[in-house]
């Protein structure tokens, strides 16, 4: 088993920020990015995690992010808005939009939010939960890097275009989907490569659409100029196993995303230069919509009760509902620390060199 280290969560927390300082984001910039990865650490998602500051360093050297710019309403209504990014600060685009949408929402009921050029965003389920605080079921999408290879065909067309819905609960942690409609997130063959794994099979195909176990050569390949090759989407090749409910999905997210906004579809994002183009899509809307809030989320806890407590399969010890695990993982953080690899380890010592910052290990 591969050895962690963990890292206090609030020292992580300032480290980050620093980090990005160093990259020339400003402050506000920097607190919402850093918090966003080091949520992701500490809920045991890796692949969005502080790892990511290397890609982030590279949007800003190449000129797909611009840390200093702020996004703009360009349209909005009493139950929607419709953001240009300006090609900022993902997180800190998010944080902006959400905070509105959730303004609007409590006000009127429900609010949609567009976003065109706008950068990485994080994890997706970190922005949907913000409405479950305040009795509210949120809603996050984006579009991504293309990597995805759509049934039927041999081009990466489509990302990863990632799912996430937050139901609050009574007295516990959040009902929380986060999911990739690709078989894994991208940041998870990147996991595989900086960790020296081989993948699964019928996580990713080569240029030949033969399945890979390379994740550094499906890497490699994803960001390459070479047109066929990537990522399977959920139920894999083909129609048999639901491969195109997958696709469906994430062509579903694409629309919401790129298609409200009037924004820059996958197929094109990241083209280097000016921006990266990433669109996303955001919705809040009140429980007491419905009825009484309060009977609701009480209701929605007794049916994710009763699943967590149906018979188990053979070799299993308990059944989870999505975000359990991540939130069970979030506590173990904050209170022993959060948990990076050796090759994350190394990336932050060499940040921690280069930018005079005190190292996290000494």
């Amino acid at each position: 088993m591969m050895k962690l280290k963990k890292v206090d969560a609030q020292t992580l927390l300032e480290f980050t920020t620093e980090v990005l300082k160093s990259f020339g984001y400003p402050q506000a910039q920097a607190d919402i990015t850093a918090k966003v990865l080091v949520e992701a650490d500490a809920r045991g998602i890796p692949s969005h995690g502080v790892a990511r500051l290397a890609m982030y360093k590279r949007n800003v050297a190449g000129g797909s992010a611009r840390p200093a710019a702020e996004p703009e309403v360009i349209h909005e209504t009493p139950v929607s808005l419709s953001v240009d990014g300006k090609h900022g600060i993902g997180p800190y685009i998010s944080k902006f939009t959400m905070e509105k949408c959730l303004k609007k929402g409590l006000e009127t009921g429900v609010c949609f939010g567009s976003v065109k050029d706008s950068n990485h965003f994080g994890i997706a389920g970190y922005w949907a939960d913000m409405a479950t605080s305040r009795n509210m079921i949120g809603m996050a999408f984006t579009n991504t890097l293309k990597c995805g290879i759509v049934t039927g065909g041999r081009e990466r067309l489509l990302g990863t275009n990632p799912i996430a819905v937050a139901i609050p609960r009574d007295n516990k942690e959040s009902f929380l989907l986060d999911m990739a409609t690709t078989t894994v997130a991208h940041g998870k063959i990147e996991v595989y490569g900086r960790r020296k794994k081989e993948m699964p099979i019928g996580w990713a195909v080569d240029e030949y659409g033969k399945n890979s176990s390379d994740a550094r050569y499906i890497e490699d390949l994803i960001l390459s100029k070479e047109p066929f090759g990537g990522q399977l989407y959920l139920g894999g090749e083909g129609e048999m196993l639901g491969g195109h409910k997958g696709y469906g999905l994430a062509l579903l997210v694409e629309l919401l995303c790129s298609g409200l906004s009037l924004g820059t579809w996958s197929r094109y994002t990241f083209q280097g230069g000016e921006g990266s183009g990433t669109a996303h899509f955001f919705a809040v809307f009140r429980l007491d919509l419905f009825g009484d809030a309060e009977k609701i989320k009480k209701h929605v806890d007794s049916i994710l009760t009763e699943i967590q407590n149906s018979e188990r399969a053979p070799g299993y010890d308990r059944i989870y509902v999505h975000g359990e695990k991540e939130w069970g993982n979030r506590a173990v953080s904050i209170k022993d620390g959060v948990p990076l690899d050796a090759a994350t380890c190394t990336l932050l010592e060499g940040f921690a060199k280069d930018y005079n910052i005190p190292s996290l290990f000494n």
